[in-house]
């Protein structure tokens, strides 16, 4: 016998492939690992394809708020009436309409008014589980919130997209709230609502606040801090015509020297 070593049982009965067995088995391979592929992809697509929801377009608010922010003095006088009205009791943390204020913040940067936008596309409306958010279409489709239905979630308060929310926390009640434009006021002998009266609207001593049927620009909060002082000053009787510049403002405009020109 040669001196070599003797082959293992292993390789002696270890199977031998030829080229073209190979290729099948490797051909076998990549065919199955490209069907599983396949196979995963289409269930990865299938699912986010069935999530999306088809797009919602709901009914335009025939109601909105809006304010003239160099106007409001900071009062919370809006915010106590809201609560008043709504609740029975005057309480900063249960209104409906925020004025945040910046003690060390420059005019008109100091103060922010943010009442409820009656978003064309509410996005409270949209993510509430519940159906507690809804569009009230016997009331000129105001965008509400059923207290008797709201569970707490707070699922409407997290997706408003404004800072600070416009939907708010009843921490006494555990549910959330926004404003209906005073619809459901029990503690307010007046009716609210499209062709009625808002609390905070006719309490303001600086009548900064004003009543729209006509939805505003959506883009942040250009279509909703609008200029009220021209009326003001017609209403009280400073001006004869709410399109002419209060005298006093003339005055001070004539006094102001000329820019000279740059040569």
């Amino acid at each position: 016998m040669s001196g070599g070593k003797k082959p293992s049982g292993e390789g002696v009965n270890a199977k031998k492939y030829s080229r073209r067995d190979f290729l099948v088995t490797g051909g076998t391979v990549v065919a199955v690992d490209a069907l599983m592929t396949n196979n995963l992809a289409a269930a990865a697509v299938v699912p986010a394809a069935a999530a999306a929801p088809a797009p919602t377009s709901y009914p335009v608010s025939k109601g909105y708020l809006v304010y003239d922010s160099k106007k409001c003095a900071g009062c919370t006088t809006c915010m106590l009436a809201c609560s008043l009205t709504h609740h029975g009791v005057e309480s900063l943390s249960l209104a409906r309409i925020q004025i945040m204020q910046d003690s060390f913040g420059k005019f008109p940067n100091d103060l922010k008014v943010a009442p409820c936008r009656q978003c064309v596309t509410p996005v409270c409306v949209q993510n509430c589980p519940a159906g507690a958010a809804f569009v009230d279409a016997a009331n000129g489709n105001i965008r509400r919130i059923d207290s008797n239905k709201c569970v707490g979630c707070r699922t409407c308060i997290r997706m408003c997209p404004q800072q600070p929310h416009r939907t708010v926390w009843n921490k006494f009640a555990k549910r959330a709230q926004k404003c209906d434009l005073c619809i459901d006021t029990p503690y307010w002998n007046e009716k609210g609502g499209p062709g009625g009266k808002q609390a905070c609207v006719e309490t303001c001593p600086m009548k900064a606040l004003r009543f729209v049927s006509e939805a505003p620009d959506q883009k942040e909060t250009d279509g909703y801090d609008v200029n009220l002082r021209n009326d003001n000053w017609l209403n009280l009787g400073l001006v004869d015509d709410s399109r002419i510049v209060p005298p006093i403002m003339a005055a001070q405009a004539k006094k102001k020297p000329a820019r000279r020109s740059a040569r």
